[in-house]
């Protein structure tokens, strides 16, 4: 009764989450359990949670591509009604999981009241809330087990654990232009150097597994030495971190814990293949849950757009999980207005991807709305829209006294209404 969904699958048993998954998916329930027994497929379900309203989604390269949105507080800006509203929005535009990152104000009450407010798997990442009220250099090997413990108990389904940034990495960044870019990987390598010992989590990674698998609460091995610019992309940092990644995949799955990998943030478009292909290797296709990536580091404001180049591209190649990005990203903390554009900008490239892979179905929303767009059926064109609000504003800026045509083009020269009428003609 205590197993996890891994456990469960391994054991030839169909769990109600994955006859969901399945359900959801248009998939047969034996496919989910075995795409989880063999570590393909995640279903990122916290036992707490699923006694709330959790909804279980699946998360593997089999499905549709998922999307997360991450939200939190910083110390300059705290406020945690405006946490609660950035979830309102991810959800409300199609995010699938939620990430609270909060580094400020009352994180525990925050993440108790995200929790209780969210439908959608949420993760975090514990080292932030484990540094907030102490020094990195007083971290203890207690404190982490302490926290991670508390966080499964509140209902968290997935964790970002940095443990496969190792001591001997460290020197490999130092030719890197932009060095440690990741907020967990650059305190856990203060520490080590400070202590002159090896990573912490390293050390203590299978009593985290302990806990996580007693609650199912999932891993998502963070990428501590991710590339934050083109220049360090898929350097021997990067890739040095991704083999002990490998090992800690296999070493969790063994203690019966769910597993997804984090991957890389700045790609050049043209090394994005290989480290998809490069990750499905050595990490035996745990599924590969990726920020952007972002494919040139030139448009500060834009970078929604520019990540989304590489996350569609990431996706095509074997990304199973997309952390978006939003136009504030390397500017400051997102509003939720800026939640929303990474939303859909990132389901764009999801949906693209999925299209381009052939997923079962993908394509059939295409199909419906440009069939609506072809009869000129505008209010069935507006409610197929990926954002109805914001085409229906766009569309109705101009109160244009015939439905028959656009501002684009004007009446007479609709190509959209012309065809139609060619068609009548032959068809009569």
């Amino acid at each position: 009764m205590n197993m996890t969904q891994l456990e469960n699958a391994r054991k030839n048993i169909i769990t109600e989450e994955m006859r969901q998954v399945a359900s959801t998916e248009h998939l047969d329930p034996q496919q989910v359990m075995n795409l989880i027994a063999d570590g393909r497929l995640v279903i990122p379900a916290n036992k707490i949670h699923l006694k709330g309203n959790l909804k279980p989604i699946g998360i593997g390269r089999a499905l549709t591509t998922k999307i997360n949105a991450n939200i939190g507080a910083s110390p300059l800006d705290s406020d945690e009604n405006y946490e609660l509203r950035k979830l309102e929005i991810s959800l409300k535009y199609g995010a699938h999981t939620v990430m609270d990152l909060s580094t400020g104000g009352d994180v525990d009450h925050c993440r108790l009241n995200l929790i209780h407010h969210s439908p959608a798997p949420l993760g975090t990442v514990p080292i932030y809330e484990m540094i907030i009220h102490r020094s990195v250099d007083e971290l203890s090997y207690d404190d982490i087990l302490k926290t991670c413990e508390k966080q499964a108990q509140q209902g968290v389904d997935f964790f970002t654990i940095h443990a496969g940034l190792l001591k001997e990495h460290i020197p490999l960044t130092r030719k890197r232009l932009a060095g440690i870019v990741s907020r967990g990987g650059s305190l856990l390598a203060h520490w080590m150097l400070n202590h002159n010992k090896q990573n912490p989590f390293y050390e203590v990674f299978n009593d985290i597994c302990d806990i996580m698998r007693q609650y199912d609460v999932c891993f998502s091995l963070g990428d501590g030495l991710r590339p934050g610019c083109l220049a360090d992309a898929t350097d021997e940092a990067q890739i040095a971190e991704l083999r002990t990644l490998g090992e800690l995949t296999q070493r969790a799955w063994e203690k019966g814990c769910q597993v997804m990998v984090e991957g890389p943030g700045h790609v050049p478009y043209n090394q994005i293949e290989y480290n998809m292909k490069l990750q499905q290797e050595i990490c035996k296709n745990a599924p590969f849950y990726v920020l952007g990536p972002l494919v040139t580091d030139v448009a500060p404001g834009y970078d929604h757009i520019t990540s989304a180049i590489g996350a569609t591209a990431a996706a095509y190649h074997g990304a199973a999980f997309l952390c978006y990005v939003t136009p504030r990203e390397h500017l400051g903390l997102p509003t939720d207005d800026d939640v929303r554009q990474g939303v859909i900008a990132y389901r764009i490239a999801a949906h693209a991807a999925d299209v381009a892979l052939g997923i079962p179905g993908a394509r059939d929303w295409d199909d419906q709305l440009s069939q609506a767009r072809a009869e000129l059926n505008w209010k069935k064109h507006l409610e197929l829209a990926m954002d109805p609000d914001t085409a229906r504003q766009m569309h109705d800026e101009k109160k244009l006294p015939d439905t028959n045509y656009c501002t684009m083009c004007g009446k007479d020269w609709c190509a959209v209404r012309i065809t139609k009428e060619l068609r009548e003609k032959i068809n009569s």
